[in-house]
């Protein structure tokens, strides 16, 4: 039995989970904010660190052997020549880069040369974009820029004293838009196309590779990105798919290669095992909750789930496409939303409620959909985020996504996998654990969900929810 450490610095905090090597028993835990404006775009990386003192406090790392590391993925550090900050790190999905991401997409020749060239399409969020809108508006930062790191990277380099090697992993690197999970390889002249000149980048780790061993003798796994790391503290595998309902929604995938649409719709990421996680986006998920509860004069979510259970499947004929935002998935960015179906008889509150919930649930299955048109495999579906613990919710997404629905117990899934990867590491360095597959951790404790007799009645609310679709929006999907 050892003992390691798995930290996710978030957005806005630090999270540590202390874990037993062999069965990923949670030991400790600590937590601490991040200082300074919680929301801002541009952050000191100073303050992870202070963040990262504190959550370590009152002897929280004794013992420990090994320590994981997850950053959040929308993050750009940039580094001049010695090493030292440029200016501040530029992070979260940053809406100041749209219009770099939008000159990029047409500076290689649209979204199909980039799905080939690196199985994803330049967003505001990516470093990539951000590279770009630095060129563009701080010209001199830019000039200055020659090194570029993503939080797991700089904060993995910092616990290990700053050294001349600098290191990422392959989930992390395939998040920043210049590296290709399908080739394995980087793309510098996308660096270059962005930033204006060659930039230094780390050195990809394999999953099971130590970054470096501190002067204290604490072994630093590669680290990687929230989604890796959190995909691998759930103990995902192929068959396996989460939906994540956020404001706007995700639909990813554990498969065996990476996948490249030419549209665009599927982002290539690599996972933290060597496997892959192609991502589907959607521009609207809870929203669409919100939006509707807020239109029927309701307080809560929980008010607009059991007013949708009062109704039955199809919604009395109402269906609502939940564009209203435009949308991602299918590529609608100017789109608006849609109610159809509207007669006296389904003029009732309860019936505009499950619509909600319906049209959310089959704008999440038309991206699982993607996946499942490119040979990914779903045999079961977590479901994450607040909205998961909905009653309608879990009474109507097994039928809908058509397969079995887990909802798993809240907890600290990208520090988990974290201290998952830690304990790879250190076994791989000591000869206990083989490369090519994690420790055999316990998975996540979840609550199970079956389609059963509903499924029928799933297929016919997709139908119908299709045929409106595909008469307000023909060909949205190519077909």
């Amino acid at each position: 039995m050892g003992i390691v450490a798995g930290l996710d610095s978030s957005a806005e905090f630090t999270r540590i989970v202390v874990c037993d090597t062999d069965t990923g028993a949670v030991l400790r835990q600590g937590y601490a904010a991040h200082p300074g404006e919680p929301k801002a775009v541009d952050v000191d990386p100073q303050t992870w660190l202070l963040s990262l003192g504190e959550a370590a406090t009152g002897g929280l790392l004794e013992g420990v052997e090994a320590i994981g590391v997850s950053a959040q993925q929308h993050g750009l550090v940039p580094l001049d020549a010695q090493g030292g900050l440029v200016r501040p790190a530029l992070v979260r999905n940053d809406k100041r880069a749209q219009v770099a991401a939008a000159d990029l997409v047409d500076a290689l020749g649209g979204r199909h040369a980039w799905a080939e060239a690196v199985g994803s399409v330049p967003a505001a969020g990516q470093p990539v974009a951000k590279l770009r809108w630095l060129a563009r508006t701080e010209p001199e930062h830019a000039r200055r820029t020659a090194l570029v790191l993503q939080p797991h990277d700089w904060l993995v380099w910092q616990l290990l004293g700053r050294p001349a090697r600098r290191t990422t992993d392959r989930g992390a690197a395939s998040a920043t838009g210049y590296w290709s999970a399908g080739t394995g390889a980087y793309r510098p002249d996308l660096v270059e196309l962005a930033l204006g000149h060659r930039a230094a980048l780390p050195e990809v780790l394999g999953p099971s590779d130590a970054a470096g061993t501190t002067p204290e003798g604490l072994l630093i796994s590669a680290g990687t990105g929230e989604t890796m790391a959190a995909a691998l503290g759930l103990g995902l595998g192929p068959g396996d798919a989460v939906v994540s309902l956020g404001a706007s929604g995700s639909v990813m995938a554990v498969h065996h290669e990476a996948l490249t649409d030419p549209g665009g719709m599927i982002t290539s990421f690599a996972d933290a095992t060597g496997m892959h996680l192609p991502v589907v986006s959607t521009s609207n998920a809870v929203r669409a909750l919100r939006g509707t509860a807020e239109m029927l004069g309701l307080d809560s979510l929980d008010e607009l789930s059991a007013l949708a259970l009062k109704s039955t499947p199809g919604s009395s004929g109402l269906v609502l496409l939940p564009y209203l935002e435009g949308e991602r998935t299918p590529n609608l960015p100017h789109a608006a939303g849609t109610l159809s179906g509207l007669r006296r008889e389904s003029m009732k509150p309860e019936h505009l409620a499950r619509a909600a919930f319906e049209g959310m649930l089959c704008a999440l299955t038309d991206a699982l959909d993607v996946l499942r048109g490119r040979g990914v495999e779903v045999r079961r579906v977590f479901l994450l985020g607040a909205a998961a613990a909905l009653h309608a919710v879990q009474a109507l997404a097994p039928a809908l996504l058509g397969a079995q629905v887990l909802v798993p117990q809240p907890a600290d899934y990208a520090a988990l996998g974290a201290a998952r990867q830690a304990a790879w590491a250190l076994g791989v360095a000591r000869g206990t654990l083989s490369p090519a597959a994690p420790p055999a951790w316990q998975g996540a404790a979840t609550q199970v969900l079956e389609p059963g007799d509903e499924l029928a009645a799933g297929q016919a609310v997709r139908q119908q929810y299709t045929a409106t679709r595909e008469q307000i929006h023909p060909g949205a999907f190519g077909g």
